[in-house]
């Protein structure tokens, strides 16, 4: 009904700006006969052909609305494959459609449905958490697995799957899943009880080495059609949608995935990005940077900027700017401070709540990420991109195992995945994880979706790692 409402106001608002609230008329020629058919039935069909194309390409569905891309993706898509369609038949029909009119309906459109979709996904997103208009899942595989896979889903409540319960080769009922609060309700031979128990309309299938070869189907040979459904969790993680494809086979569901590529033109596209964005940006705000400069410069003795050695694109080091936060003697105090209890969840990366070493003007420095500005200035000149990896120290890079260097293959960013994904309450593992997966799937649409998200997490600040 809405992208209805929002058709209608944004077609017919376009005829009015264009021709006013006259009835002019479409003209339509075929060999010598001329009629005319006035806009505002023109406007109407539009409208209606809008609204099916949208419906056609399935951009309301369940499964595509209120997670991902692919919603937006679809609804852009549906829109531009009209009106390439409405120009053809114009074209080849000798309708004589005013450009300017269709050139004010497209983009208006398209901008006034992603802004209306936006805005109803935050309202689902606000229910799911709640638990809310999710999908109600069955788990079923290896306490491992089922484990792994639940903690991801509880991680992002706004995908819309809530973990009712679990069937695990154990089997043992009345029992939980260890280091959670999902109860076993039996093994594998017992999902048809469970979904009845538990009320599940979804069964998760998370591994398959405890599984007969036939099992899975006929688990889905058990679920009631239209209304349960069969998921497959694979245990290749982390591989975005564009690099997966399913290839049917002799009738085997054959799962494609390709190695990630790094072209020029995708480097080329990402340093001009940067490039503009971070000139505008320091153009933008230099009074602000001049104000933290002498902030800094009168509240604490030392230098306005704080230099630091850390490891960028194929393991180069070079120097990240930052305005100082900390007392000039703050490595020297660092041994000590490492001896002390750290917030547990990451083993690598040092991270600590009241951090002694931090001023006060840089506690609020911090809290806002106003202390990461200068490295606008390491974007410009090429070490640094807006969005990539976490710039590690060397001290750091000693420490990783040997997968962990592909996060090498991108310049490092101000921000990235794992910064709007957790911060510093991730784990070394889910922080790895989260950068080889933005080094290994990167997308301009992707940096874009990271900024707007680090715009959003500015204003809901929490601790950063150092």
């Amino acid at each position: 009904m809405t992208d209805f409402l929002v058709l209608i106001a944004v077609v017919f608002g376009a005829q009015v700006i264009w021709f006013g609230t006259g009835n002019v008329e479409v003209t339509m020629r075929a060999d010598v006969r001329v009629t005319e058919l006035s806009y505002w039935y023109f406007s109407t069909g539009l409208v209606l052909a809008w609204m099916m194309v949208l419906h056609l390409i399935d951009s309301r569905s369940h499964r595509v609305v209120g997670t991902g891309m692919d919603e937006y993706k679809r609804v852009v898509d549906a829109s531009f494959r009209l009106f390439g369609f409405v120009a053809i038949f114009a074209f080849l029909s000798q309708v004589d459609v005013a450009r300017g009119f269709l050139l004010i309906s497209l983009p208006a459109g398209v901008v006034a449905l992603v802004v209306e979709r936006w805005m109803w996904r935050q309202w689902l997103i606000r229910k799911r958490r709640l638990g809310e208009f999710s999908a109600r899942v069955l788990l079923v595989g290896s306490e491992q697995s089922v484990a792994h896979i639940a903690s991801e889903l509880a991680r992002t409540p706004q995908a819309g799957y809530s973990v009712v319960g679990a069937c695990v080769p154990t089997g043992r009922i009345a029992d939980v899943i260890p280091g959670t609060t999902i109860p076993i309700m039996g093994n594998v031979n017992t999902i048809d009880r469970a979904l009845r128990v538990t009320g599940a309309d979804t069964v998760a299938v998370t591994s398959t080495d405890d599984l007969p070869a036939s099992k899975v189907k006929q688990i889905s040979w058990q679920l009631e059609s239209g209304r349960q459904h069969l998921v497959l969790a694979p245990s290749i993680v982390d591989i975005a949608g564009p690099r997966l494809h399913t290839r049917p086979v002799a009738g085997l569901p054959l799962i494609h995935v390709e190695t990630p590529r790094f072209s020029g033109g995708q480097r080329l596209v990402k340093r001009m990005v940067d490039i503009t964005a971070s000139a505008i940006g320091i153009a933008l705000i230099s009074p602000v940077l001049a104000f933290l400069a002498i902030t800094v410069r009168l509240t604490s003795p030392g230098p306005v900027l704080f230099r630091q050695k850390r490891v960028g694109l194929r393991g180069r080091e070079f120097t990240m700017l930052k305005f100082r936060s900390m007392v000039v003697n703050a490595e020297d105090i660092l041994p000590s401070l490492l001896a002390e209890n750290r917030e547990v969840g990451n083993e690598v990366l040092f991270k600590m709540k009241n951090d002694p070493r931090v001023t006060p003007i840089g506690r609020i420095m911090r809290k806002f990420s106003l202390d990461e500005l200068p490295q606008l200035f390491n974007v410009l000149a090429g070490s640094m991109s807006l969005v990539g990896p976490r710039p590690p120290l060397p001290s750091e890079v000693e420490q990783y195992a040997d997968h962990v260097h592909r996060r090498f293959l991108a310049k490092p960013g101000i921000t990235g995945l794992w910064q709007v994904s957790g911060r510093s309450t991730l784990s070394w593992e889910d922080s790895v994880r989260l950068d080889l997966s933005y080094v290994e799937n990167w997308s301009l649409v992707g940096d874009v979706v990271i900024l707007l998200r680090t715009a959003k997490a500015v204003f809901a600040p929490g601790e950063t790692a150092v």
